[in-house]
């Protein structure tokens, strides 16, 4: 048999880019994907790449569309063409997600109204997940899963999400909701308001979400929110800070409180209603944060819930006056489950330079807290007479041998 020739007819040159990894031997949907993650302008930009890409932008499972700030006038022009040829050329092609970060954009009641228009068309699209940055929410979509508002003013008296039947996420982040009476979804599974939103000082908004995990709840200025029952609530963060409206009570010593001009009360009915315990009491971990000059905590622990799920609490050094243990005492008393206990003294964040870790004695401990108590923990920056009055009261209850 003769040798075979080298170079012979069987043989095929290797093509292009052979052995090398290229972008072009994904699938579409992968493509789709990728080009989800680039601003829509940008998306767009990659139909001059190939013949493959030419149409790929169309069905892209993500839109991020924004207003640059520079040249404010020219540039909000070109949007608003950019966008509506955008949507044309696109159709009702599926989206997953969709942001608009319109902050930088001067909007005239005209523009609202094709931005209106826009996110119309963005729901119909079935969004599963829409980050919006701008006012005038028109929110109705069998499809919207997670929410996420930021810098808005949200109007209205109230924001019912119930036309949002498969809504399960909320963020609110640095929006004005002065003007909000209540927020409302059955389907919610977690909510956040965070990053210095503005509440109402007139009024308390009030949260109805009974089927809510995840609470994440800070309140830099204005009334606390009054929280309904939550029975699904597995988790919760609640920071009251040094701004917010419910600084004090006048009444606070005598028990007769006008509630309708006291700070502290107003928005409440009654000496039996609590503004946001009552609301956390079946949540199985909590963290409550507040600066010590508020009041709203020690007004609820008049009419303290039973927390029979709770298994982990974080408290900070509200909960810990010196001379004064009675609500650290009463939270533990209404615990009767409480596994592990952390007190964050004195210090900012999750790290602190010093950190202590103890358990009970069960010979010692007293008879009102939870036999299930496990771990106590003190985290402090410096050990000093503040923080060894709180560790002299834990070892009196019996719970903190460090």
């Amino acid at each position: 048999m003769p040798p075979r020739r080298k170079g012979g007819k069987g043989r095929r040159a290797a093509p292009p880019g052979a052995g090398r990894a290229s972008i072009d031997v994904l699938p579409e949907e992968v493509l789709h994907h990728v080009l989800s993650f680039l601003p829509a302008q940008e998306a767009v930009r990659t139909c001059v790449l190939a013949r493959r890409w030419r149409h790929l932008w169309r069905s892209a499972t993500g839109l991020r569309i924004s207003c640059s700030s520079e040249n404010e006038a020219a540039s909000a022009k070109k949007l608003r063409d950019f966008v509506d040829h955008l949507f044309l050329l696109r159709g009702g092609s599926p989206l997953d997600t969709c942001q608009f970060n319109l902050l930088d954009m001067d909007a005239d009641d005209d523009d609202m109204c094709r931005i209106r228009l826009w996110i119309r068309h963005v729901l119909m699209c079935r969004v599963r997940t829409g980050r919006f940055y701008l006012d005038g929410l028109p929110l109705v979509s069998q499809h919207l899963k997670r929410l996420e508002l930021s810098s808005l003013h949200l109007n209205g008296s109230f924001v019912d999400f119930s036309s949002c039947p498969a809504l399960e996420v909320i963020e609110i982040k640095e929006c004005d909701i002065l003007e909000l009476d209540r927020i409302s979804s059955q389907s919610l599974k977690s909510l956040s308001i965070t990053r210095y939103c503005d509440f109402s000082e007139s009024h308390r908004i009030h949260v109805y979400a009974s089927n809510l995990v995840s609470l994440w709840l800070e309140v830099f200025y204005g009334r606390v929110p009054i929280l309904n029952k939550m029975p699904s609530l597995v988790e919760a963060v609640v920071r009251i800070d040094a701004y917010a409206g419910d600084f004090c009570c006048h009444h606070a010593d005598s028990g007769d409180c006008d509630g309708e001009r006291c700070p502290g009360c107003y928005g409440v009915n009654g000496d039996t209603d609590c503004v946001l315990l009552q609301g956390l009491s079946k949540v199985q971990s909590l963290v409550l944060i507040s600066d010590t000059r508020m009041f709203i905590f020690r007004r609820d622990l008049k009419c303290c819930p039973i927390f029979s799920n709770l298994k982990t609490l974080s408290l900070n050094e509200y909960w810990c006056v010196p001379d004064d243990f009675s609500a650290l005492t009463c939270i533990l008393e209404h615990s009767p489950v409480l596994e592990k206990l952390t007190l964050q003294l004195f210090c900012e964040g999750p790290k602190s330079n010093v950190q202590m870790k103890g358990s009970p004695d069960p010979t010692e401990r007293s008879n009102v807290i939870s036999e299930h108590l496990k771990v106590v923990e003190v985290k402090c920056e410096v050990v000093d007479d503040r923080v060894l009055d709180v560790l002299k009261f834990l070892n009196k209850l019996g719970i903190c041998k460090l």
